[in-house]
């Protein structure tokens, strides 16, 4: 549980997928909730029992009136009382940082961890949240002891999260981070026993995961925007071949795709890498062409409905609300199954 007074949910993400029975009543799947300054998406995902997970509502509503009070008329309308519901943080809310796992048992490891990141965060670590997810694969892995993703956040920006939730009586069971929602839409793009690179792109920057097996293994911020690579495309010359100015935005991104899957092959050589997804951009297709030219890997365009259903959502089917979805469609994609 959060060390926060009054708060009504488990800590900060159950960064892997919980397994619990869904209680009587309740639907199945879980619900994204994101507070946007214009509206408030919405997003149901069913993921568990089915071959094919299924979005069962992708929607955003204006906000008009405080924050708790369209949650309410949410709540009120779309029986949200009656769903598992989760958020996600914003990037500048919480750091991920990587520490060696310590050897203490399970039920003790959260407060080990809390120990290991106090000089490794700005701010006191007793005004942190903190949750751990292992690193695949780093189990003695080159004589190394085993590696852990610790995420913190400051208890006063999970406080202010969760306030209008709590206000407007709708019960969040989990709070999540772009990493790990991203982590399980690739989990949905994996070639059986190998792993998968995917790269979304939004006017904060880019996110780079790399998965194999349902788990995250490296994450990666690129300081590139969609808005710098709008206004630069690559230029086609008399050869057909795509050039661009040297370190211009489509030239950084290519060297840091390149280097941070470099430094994946060489941390973990067991995992073979099959492609690199990338996320619908305007301009993903000379995006795509550029990269492949670039990388040592094939380059695909993501295309949700080759991999997941959403039979009453037309809108879906556009790349455009496909990227603005993405990571909530992440978020809402968690498997609970029953023990």
């Amino acid at each position: 549980m959060l060390k926060l007074p009054s708060l009504k949910l488990p800590s900060l993400a159950a960064l892997k997928n919980l397994k619990f029975r869904v209680p009587a009543g309740r639907e199945p799947g879980f619900v994204c909730i994101n507070l946007w300054p214009d509206r408030v998406d919405v997003l149901h995902a069913v993921a568990a029992g089915r071959a094919r997970p299924e979005i069962q509502r992708c929607d955003y509503y204006r906000r008009i009136g405080s924050e708790a009070a369209i949650l309410r008329r949410l709540r009120k309308d779309l029986h949200l009382d009656s769903c598992r519901c989760t958020l996600l943080l914003r990037s500048g809310d919480y750091q991920i940082v990587q520490v060696e796992a310590p050897n203490v048992l399970p039920d003790e490891m959260k407060n080990a961890v809390r120990w290991r990141i106090k000089d490794m965060i700005d701010f006191p670590v007793d005004d942190a949240t903190v949750d751990v997810a292992a690193i695949p694969g780093t189990e003695g892995a080159a004589g190394r002891p085993a590696q852990l993703f610790a995420v913190v956040a400051r208890n006063q920006v999970i406080a202010a999260a969760v306030k209008p939730f709590n206000d407007a009586d709708i019960p969040l069971e989990v709070i999540d981070v772009p990493e790990f929602a991203q982590r399980n839409v690739a989990r949905c793009l994996e070639p059986e026993g190998r792993g998968v690179a995917l790269l979304s792109l939004d006017d904060r920057g880019g996110l780079l995961t790399v998965t194999c097996g349902g788990e995250l293994y490296q994450h990666r911020r690129i300081d590139v925007t969609l808005a710098s690579l709008r206004g630069a495309g690559p230029e086609q010359t008399d050869s057909d071949e795509l050039q661009l100015e040297s370190e211009g935005p489509y030239e950084r991104l290519a060297l840091e795709l390149q280097r941070s899957l470099d430094h994946f092959d060489r941390l973990f050589p067991q995992v073979v890498v099959a492609k690199l997804v990338l996320a619908p951009i305007h301009g993903a297709d000379a995006l795509r062409d550029y990269l492949a030219n670039r990388l040592d890997l094939p380059v695909e365009l993501l295309n949700l409905s080759a991999v997941m259903d959403f039979p009453d959502i037309v809108e879906l089917h556009d790349p455009a609300r496909q990227a603005q979805c993405l990571q909530a469609i992440g978020a809402a994609l968690r498997v609970e199954t029953t023990k």
